[in-house]
């Protein structure tokens, strides 16, 4: 296959390159809690209460605060991923980064999660350099608008930025409700469930279900499947 035609890559980083429900998530949700009580001066179940309504209503806790609450960016991700300690319970799997190192076409991280997070957790996988580039939160902006994932003219516009078709790109993740928008504008979807195998609580427990869902085009548990079926 010529290297114009390979598929260009979209991965997500959590629960989708390592698992962050062990390393990270407990810890980022009770930042956030903690953030939102400090910041509008609510109870703590009320605070809790929001986090989870804001996650479910718009896929991203920070959406809604900047809404509704005049949140700044930098401020609430700085302040909910300080994560001490976090490079020693980052954990990832040898097999995916040797399959990913032979994926053919160009690579590119697609998170919702702030770039600062996002380079500790890489700088801990050995794995940045696998990648052309990196598309962390802070750069989910159209218009001057927050426009995370699953917000599918955002998807529509990482495709221009790269240059190709929205059917030349694959995003692969862990949560059906960014594959379901991926599908919607044409591009391939591919479901990585090594890490919600193992969840025990919250999102990622939440997406081990039984069927593939119509919009999912692949449904894997390690990348190795990627290198042998790349598209």
């Amino acid at each position: 296959m010529k290297e114009g035609l390979h598929p260009v890559w979209l991965f997500d980083l959590d629960n989708t390159l390592h698992d962050a429900s062990f390393a990270a998530f407990g810890d980022i949700n009770q930042r956030m809690t903690d953030y939102i009580v400090r910041e509008l001066s609510i109870t703590e179940a009320e605070a809790d209460a929001l986090r989870r309504r804001y996650w479910q209503r718009y896929g991203a806790t920070l959406l809604g605060l900047v809404r509704h609450h005049g949140v700044k960016l930098h401020h609430f991700l700085h302040h909910t991923h300080i994560l001490p300690g976090l490079e020693e319970r980052v954990r990832g799997h040898a097999h995916d980064f040797a399959a990913l190192a032979r994926l053919p076409g160009r690579k590119f991280i697609l998170t919702n999660a702030p770039a600062a997070y996002t380079a500790r957790v890489l700088g801990v996988l050995g794995i940045a350099k696998l990648f052309d580039g990196v598309i962390p939160i802070e750069r989910m902006q159209m218009f001057g608008h927050l426009r995370p994932k699953p917000d599918a003219r955002m998807l529509r516009q990482v495709a221009a930025r790269l240059r190709v078709a929205p059917s030349r790109c694959v995003l692969v993740e862990d949560t059906l409700d960014h594959l379901k928008s991926a599908r919607r504008i044409g591009m391939g979807t591919v479901w990585m469930q090594r890490w919600t195998r193992s969840a025990r609580w919250g999102v990622a427990a939440a997406t081990r279900v039984t069927m593939t869902p119509p919009y999912v085009d692949r449904r894997v548990r390690s990348l190795g499947r990627l290198v042998r079926r790349p598209r």
